[in-house]
């Protein structure tokens, strides 16, 4: 199989270079191409990777204006050649035996099955260690149960151009890849967990500056999921935006209808910030953060 690896990026120029250095060390046999999509970026990611051809040979470059990730995967798999696409972001740093691990399980899975209809999911580790992002340990908070995510997958071709791509009204932040995921799922496909093919997901340690741009995203993420739930208004995509009544009590609940938000809780995650624990003090964010999130979506459905 000819594997194309498609990676959109904005503005990500030195996680970028790590993610793609890790991509050209792999120890896998076969053909494969780095389709890497700039998303309009405004840093010199462009001049850049034009002038190391000879470093990635398997990159190739495409250039779009600015209109997110959606479109960006969606020229990826347009333009890419390979029968068989791999997604992941340009924060992700991967093992060399990445492609290779991705490969087999997805030759395994068809054998045993007699057929292409399933895509491959490999684990994705986060992590704050720029200089050796790949030597943080795997996390419980680093466990996913989406059924397909493009942080780490490997799909056919075939079943992406079936199902109709991205939808590209997902314009903010969050759920394209999950409302993919919902429409390859009537198709039949079938998950197939691959551990061994290792992502770590780069993300700067936790700081308060962080916030107001937290507190957007969570926003627009909510924006997004009326979307989600308009094309799809099931129970499940319902237990994915977290729009239940259970949830509702819960985040509410937990934030005190709001009152533990970013400005009451401030002093707590300064603490634990200075005490060198940022990841904990991510997770006391998490509290008003979700709480956000579920009143974006409730505005939106409104």
């Amino acid at each position: 199989m000819f594997c194309s690896i498609v990676i959109p990026t904005y503005n990500r120029k030195p996680i970028l270079e790590k993610c793609l250095r890790a991509l050209e060390k792999q120890t896998y046999c076969g053909s494969y191409e780095v389709v890497v999509v700039d998303d309009g970026s405004t840093d010199n990611t462009i001049s850049w990777l034009q002038e190391q051809t000879l470093t990635f040979p398997h990159v190739r470059l495409l250039q779009q204006n600015h209109q997110g990730p959606a479109a960006a995967r969606n020229l990826g798999v347009e333009q890419a050649t390979g029968d068989t696409i791999i997604f992941i972001d340009s924060d992700l740093v991967v093992t060399g035996i990445f492609l290779q691990a991705h490969t087999e399980a997805m030759t395994q899975a068809q054998q045993a099955l007699g057929h292409n209809r399933l895509f491959t999911y490999g684990a994705v580790i986060n992590t704050s260690n720029f200089d050796a992002p790949t030597a943080e340990a795997y996390k419980i908070t680093d466990f996913s149960a989406a059924y397909f995510a493009t942080g780490n997958v490997m799909i056919s071709r075939q079943w992406l151009l079936q199902a109709g791509l991205f939808d590209t009204e997902f314009s903010l932040y969050g759920w394209e890849d999950l409302e993919l995921g919902v429409r390859l799922k009537k198709l039949g496909l079938k998950l197939v967990k691959v551990p061994e093919a290792v992502g770590y997901h780069w993300h700067p340690a936790f700081t308060l500056d962080q916030l107001p741009a937290l507190i957007d995203q969570e926003l627009q993420r909510g924006k997004m999921g009326a979307v989600f739930y308009q094309k799809h208004p099931t129970w499940a995509v319902k237990m994915m935006l977290q729009m239940t009544t259970l949830h509702w009590c819960l985040w509410g609940g937990l934030s005190l209808g709001g009152m533990l938000n970013e400005r009451s809780l401030r002093p707590v995650m300064a603490w634990l910030i200075q005490k060198e624990k940022p990841s904990l003090a991510y997770q006391v964010a998490r509290i008003f953060l979700n709480w956000y999130c579920l009143q974006g979506l409730n505005q939106a459905i409104r």
